[in-house]
């Protein structure tokens, strides 16, 4: 009885004042129209070859929107593009950090619609890229929620 009350105590009390909020990040959603499909942009990770979207912290000086333009085009060379203004969704997943220490993260992601792509641009030796449909892309990333936000995936008409 004493031990139930304990772990209850533990669970619902202490272990959540030593938790910390996920901290936000932004991604661009890149997309484009080819012949009369709608493809998005994949790209992968530096650290473990994984398939993901341009993401990464909010850039001061800029809002959400502007921040995931600037990491589409470090990150995948996105050099002329147009993003909503609100996200078009929401996934999390756990960042690793150098430490290896797990980072709880929440990503708001803009859909970004991409007129012109450059072959060079700041991170382009490190990165594959890659135009897929959205259910391919689904396939390709690893986490759940970010999997639903692509197959349910449909561009903004204001872009």
């Amino acid at each position: 009885m004493m031990q139930k009350a304990i772990k209850l105590t533990w669970g619902s009390v202490v272990q959540p004042m030593f938790q910390r909020p996920p901290a936000l990040q932004v991604a661009a959603l890149c997309y484009r129209l080819r012949k009369g499909q709608f493809e998005v942009l994949m790209i992968t990770s530096r650290g473990t070859g994984r398939w993901i979207i341009p993401k990464g912290w909010p850039i001061e000086g800029l809002d959400s929107p502007g921040a995931a333009l600037r990491e589409a085009w470090e990150e995948a060379g996105v050099k002329i593009a147009r993003s909503s203004n609100a996200p078009v969704g929401r996934y999390s997943y756990s960042k690793r950090l150098d430490n290896d220490v797990l980072l709880p993260c929440v990503v708001d992601v803009y859909a970004v619609r991409v007129e012109k792509i450059a072959n060079e641009y700041p991170e382009s030796k490190q990165r594959k890229r890659r135009w897929v449909s959205p259910k391919r892309a689904a396939k390709m990333v690893d986490e759940p929620d970010l999997q639903e936000l692509l197959r349910q995936f449909t561009p903004p008409l204001h872009l």
